[in-house]
């Protein structure tokens, strides 16, 4: 696709009718939204025809409770081969692409990897010519805005929709309505074209917002009972108003569970629809045009949902709607935590949705029974009963109403295996998978650095490796080409020294691009083991403080994430950072060889300038607990050694890229797993040098807290646990010397810029297998039975 001559044109004739402007005195925000519709209207016809492909060939779709896209304008133009054209036409005209771009917000759709993941996919769809469509919510504003505060996490109101965005068409003519049982609402679709690379397929993203039936009440109005006049329509809306809001509370529960049925009741009703028009009646052949992917537990609820629609509303009998229903979904699990396989008490399902639990206690009997038949122990059964306790538990429901269940990575799929689903396992072998999860190059590599983009094509003298990154293995033959490598190291420098100022602009700090930057973002919790990261920069401090003509490298060390708002311990850790940032850049002595930075409001825009600029990508969670991660994929791509765990997809880039390109540290899984009965964190606490120092500060005055008493609570989670948790329950204590162990290593291996430059290079060179293209190759091909369509 090409710019037209009258590109700048069709800018102007949206500025004029939306705004009343010209490019020549239009807001950076109203330029976007024109570029955007402008770009909206070239592609049209593509969309229209990629739609109209799909309607004869079975479809995947795609079920998320979020989607973390990051900002589209960048991204589309990449994916289209318009960005430097489009560049190039606006500077002529006197404007900067860049100051546009600006202008866009990340949209408010998602908060982490899970959310992340999906957009990727999403994207890959797209590229690869797979016929995929995405569902989920229009949130009206994003998880929270981050700030910093005094140390603290302070949430504020992420209002991402506050200009017009240009990729959303609202959608009113396929509106749905939900009912729960006191009261319904209309769920009306915004679709947003997803654009694949060098590809003529326009796939899409359909996301509800909820709107009340009746918009005003006028009568109460006329009564002047204003409030009540739009009660309706607040109540309605609160439903998309906030992704995730806090469930600490009943009322909080309910809203929860009504999002997650309201898109997954929508989207179903939305996929019947179209297959009654092309069908009648025939839902027999539902399965052989529709997949559905879970993405995690939050839509399982679309389970019985679908048995719902099937038997209710078209007449078909239980059997005929469970073989249907059983065909049609695949669950992918993102956790082996078990406080994140959700269970929903009885009582919030019966209040809301009588007739989704009567049809679940079906299941759940129908379940018993096979298990009954197939003689499985009684102690197996009550561990794996979908109802059980007053609980739900969805994900027995998703494994028992899929075709299919996946883990993300290997390690992962043979953890649910071996051990956390090992009864499921041994009743259905033949339905679990692995699909190691990807990132696109697209955005992680095209997008976010240039600079290493353009040696990349220059050496394999094309760009065909952008939609098929496993290009990048003919590259480990320049290993050992020191011109090349240091071409390399000067990139990486240029992309250190753009942080650098924007760290400056964003957060008023000033860091030393000639530091190792050691990047840590990711969502804070405590399997993440932020705090680890936290007790040895302390540890470090301390042992320059003690020894000043100790020979270490100067580090920056760059620590970003979100808490969950009613996450009393993640907020911890992060006050707990932030006071040991305070200390050290406040030391004279110390600050020109350590400083430490948490960053506000991490997101996708945030993670652009990030990962280019990295030395070390700190992944660092408790072995067996992080399902995947896909941070250290992007870090990985811009060739970034890992320091971290045989954990999670670690355990493959290790593999790919050598022991010896990266530093791994701590127990492994079979070692912790024979830790958990007899673990006592005080042996190491007392024995370990300088680890009871550090630990201390929790208590000891060093640090305040401000009197919330979340230090003292971090301490004794550490040393005594809790009533619902052993002592260190993470093993942060237990891995401690061994983590700092890796950091010298880390220090030493530095210091020799070519050896550096290698481990770098080779990561680099080996990262294609994390490519979002193979992943989602994999779940057509192996999982969804679609093919690609031209």
């Amino acid at each position: 696709m090409a710019i037209k001559d009258n590109f700048i044109e069709n800018v102007n004739r949206v500025l004029k009718s939306q705004y009343a402007k010209t490019l020549k005195n239009a807001e950076a925000h109203e330029k976007y939204y024109a570029i955007g519709k402008a770009i909206m209207a070239m592609i049209s016809d593509d969309w229209i025809e990629t739609q109209k492909r799909y309607e004869d060939v079975k479809q995947a779709c795609y079920f998320s409770a979020e989607y973390l896209m990051g900002r589209a304008l960048g991204n589309n133009l990449i994916n289209l081969s318009l960005y430097d054209e489009v560049k190039d036409v606006l500077d002529k005209a006197g404007f900067s692409l860049e100051e546009i771009e600006n202008a866009e917000a990340d949209a408010g759709l998602g908060n982490g990897g899970l959310g992340r993941l999906a957009a990727g996919y999403l994207d890959s769809s797209a590229t690869c010519n797979l016929p995929l469509t995405g569902y989920g919510i229009r949130y009206e504003y994003g998880i929270f805005e981050q700030k910093i505060i005094n140390g603290f996490q302070v949430e504020k109101t992420d209002n991402w929709l506050e200009y017009d965005d240009p990729w959303f068409l609202r959608m009113i003519e396929d509106s749905i309505i939900v009912q729960y049982s006191d009261s319904k609402v209309r769920a009306v679709p915004y679709d947003t074209p997803i654009i694949g690379y060098k590809s003529k397929s326009i796939n899409r993203l359909r996301l509800w917002k909820s709107e009340p039936i009746e918009d005003f009440d006028f009568g109460a109005f006329n009564d002047q009972k204003y409030d009540l006049a739009v009660s309706e329509k607040n109540r309605a809306k609160d439903i998309s108003r906030i992704l995730y809001p806090n469930d600490s509370h009943r009322e909080g529960k309910l809203l929860r569970l009504r999002q997650q049925y309201f898109f997954v009741s929508a989207s179903l009703m939305d996929m019947v629809r179209k297959f009654k028009h092309k069908f009648g009646k025939e839902f027999i052949k539902f399965p052989d045009y529709h997949v559905i992917q879970l993405n995690d537990t939050h839509p399982v609820v679309a389970i019985p949902e679908l048995m719902r629609i099937l038997m209710d509303e078209e007449g078909l009998t239980w059997d005929e709607a469970w073989n249907i229903t059983i065909r049609t979904f695949a669950y992918t699990n993102h956790t082996i935590l078990s406080e994140a396989l959700e269970k929903w008490n009885v009582d919030i399902f019966r209040e809301l949705l009588p007739r989704i639990y009567e049809i679940i206690e079906c299941i759940d009997r129908k379940f018993l029974d096979e298990l009954n038949y197939r003689k499985v122990p009684g102690e197996n059964i009550e561990s794996m009963k979908i109802i059980s306790n007053h609980q739900i538990h969805m994900a027995w429901l998703a494994i028992f109403g899929s075709f299919s269940i996946n883990g993300v990575a290997y390690l992962h799929t043979e953890i649910l295996k071996r051990r956390e689903l090992k009864n499921w396992y041994a009743l259905y072998p033949d339905k679990f998978h692995n699909v190691t999860n990807g990132i696109t190059p697209r955005r992680w590599m095209v997008y976010s650095n240039e600079e290493l983009s353009s040696l990349i094509t220059e050496l394999l003298g094309n760009r065909d490796w952008v939609a098929n990154l496993e290009m990048l293995k003919k590259l480990e033959n320049y290993k050992d080409h020191e011109d090349i490598l240091k071409r390399f190291i000067q990139i990486k420098h240029k992309k250190k020294q753009q942080l650098a100022e924007h760290l400056k602009a964003k957060e008023n700090v000033i860091v030393e691009p000639n530091s190792i930057f050691d990047i840590h973002v990711k969502r804070i919790h405590e399997y993440k083991r932020q705090l680890l990261n936290a007790f040895h920069i302390l540890y470090r401090y301390y042992k320059i403080k003690e020894n000043p003509n100790i020979n270490i490298t100067p580090v920056t060390y760059i620590i970003g994430g979100k808490a969950a708002p009613g996450y009393f311990r993640a907020k911890a850790i992060i006050k707990y950072i932030n006071e040991v940032a305070h200390m050290v850049n406040n030391d004279e002595e110390i600050n020109s060889k350590i400083k430490v930075i948490f960053i506000q409001n991490y997101n996708v825009t945030y993670a652009e300038k990030l990962f280019p600029a990295a030395d070390v990508s700190e992944q660092i969670s408790t072995a067996g607990k992080e399902a995947s991660g896909t941070g250290n994929m992007k870090l990985m791509l811009n060739g970034t050694p890992t320091i971290g765990t045989f954990d999670g997809a670690n355990v493959e880039i290790v593999e790919e890229a050598g022991w010896e390109n990266n530093f791994i540290f701590g127990a492994n899984v079979e070692e912790l797993e024979k830790l958990y009965s007899n673990y006592n964190p005080k042996q190491y606490y007392e024995n370990v040098p300088g680890l009871k120092r550090v630990v201390d500060t929790l208590v000891d005055g060093t640090f305040n807290d401000g009197g919330t008493g979340m230090f003292k609570e971090l301490f004794n989670a550490l040393l005594q646990g809790t009533h619902w948790h052993m002592a260190d329950h993470y093993f942060i204590l237990k891995d401690f010397e061994s983590y700092a162990l890796a950091h010298e290593k880390i220090n030493e291996a530095y210091g020799n810029e070519m050896d550096w430059a290698r481990k770098c290079w080779i990561n680099m060179c080996n990262s294609g297998k994390f490519s979002s293209d193979r992943s989602i190759k994999e779940y057509a091909h192996v999982i969804w039975k679609i093919e690609e369509v031209k």
